[in-house]
């Protein structure tokens, strides 16, 4: 059998039905998927904050349930600068490739990547604080050398008002007894909230030596005790849904574009055109990973 027998037509050309290559028509068939996928979770998405109680759902500059300060908004928005830029730089690779100008190309391709992974790490920050960032619920305001050092809120819900009475910041470290029980834990307040300003002592021990005080938190003091992680809250299950699929369509994205530049001056040697077309789908599935970030960030962090 000839090796032109064993071609795939329309590997490179245009095929006369869809007036793309096979590859480009391929991309375009996953990204349309890929448009159902993301559309289920943004109308979930929906659906869950209009049935949602008052007062639990984040809006930005407005308190809640959980705190006003669930999302750290100066982050995404350099995150959604970053994935913009990245959106150029990879343009960019595939035009000089069009221009037969291989090395520009693969250096914007680099850039494409350090831009993406730097997405990652910065989204890494983002989801590393929200883990270890802790709201401590309790049944009755707290008293710590007897000044009442929770706040409270008082929302509406179906079955009448509720108040919850918190505290929030990050556990220091965990003291547990010989068992493996927790006796308490050293609780860092927030310093973004006001100091209660009194001298260490008493059963919580309050320290006011630096910007943390700390409290000792003992597991009969508090109703309940959780991060901003998934499990925290509705909005925030869907919150590490859509960010986190997202996340890993980065990684994947990252993964293809490494691949390209190991192995790609091999196949430009060989048939540059077909080089260029495989760079060009790998932008198509990059721009829709940026547009659906687009979306995402006003969607989740401003809205």
């Amino acid at each position: 059998m000839s090796a032109a027998a064993t071609e795939i037509p329309y590997d490179m050309e245009p095929h006369p039905l869809t007036q793309m290559y096979n590859g480009k028509f391929g991309i375009w068939l996953f990204l349309a998927s890929e448009i159902m996928l993301f559309g289920a979770l943004f109308s979930s998405y929906v659906l869950l904050r209009v049935g949602a109680p008052a007062g639990t759902w984040p809006i930005l500059g407005a308190p809640t349930e959980l705190g006003h300060e669930i999302l750290n908004v100066p982050l995404a928005a350099l995150n959604t600068v970053i994935l913009i830029t990245s959106s150029v730089t990879m343009l960019l690779s595939w035009y000089h490739l069009k221009l037969k100008e291989f090395g520009k190309g693969q250096r914007y391709l680099l850039i494409t990547v350090l831009l993406s992974c730097s997405f990652l790490v910065v989204k890494y920050f983002e989801y590393n604080a929200k883990l270890h960032h802790y709201m401590v619920e309790f049944d009755a305001p707290l008293v710590v050398d007897g000044e009442e050092v929770s706040y409270s809120r008082t929302y509406a819900t179906a079955e009448g008002d509720r108040t919850v009475h918190y505290l929030h910041g990050h556990i220091e470290e965990t003291v547990k007894d010989e068992d493996g029980y927790v006796e308490y834990h050293k609780f860092a307040l927030d310093p973004r909230k006001p100091d209660f300003g009194h001298e260490a002592g008493g059963e919580h021990a309050a320290d006011h030596s630096g910007d943390h005080p700390v409290i000792d938190l003992r597991p009969e003091d508090y109703r309940r005790m959780s991060n901003w992680g998934p499990a925290a809250s509705t909005f925030t299950g869907i919150y590490f849904t859509l960010t986190g699929l997202h996340g890993l369509h980065i990684i994947g994205g990252v993964v293809v574009m490494v691949y390209f530049l190991l192995t790609g001056g091999s196949m430009w040697k060989k048939l540059p055109e077909k080089y260029t077309n495989r760079i060009e789908c790998t932008g198509l599935y990059w721009h829709f990973v940026d547009l659906v970030w687009i979306f995402l960030f006003p969607v989740l962090y401003l809205l």
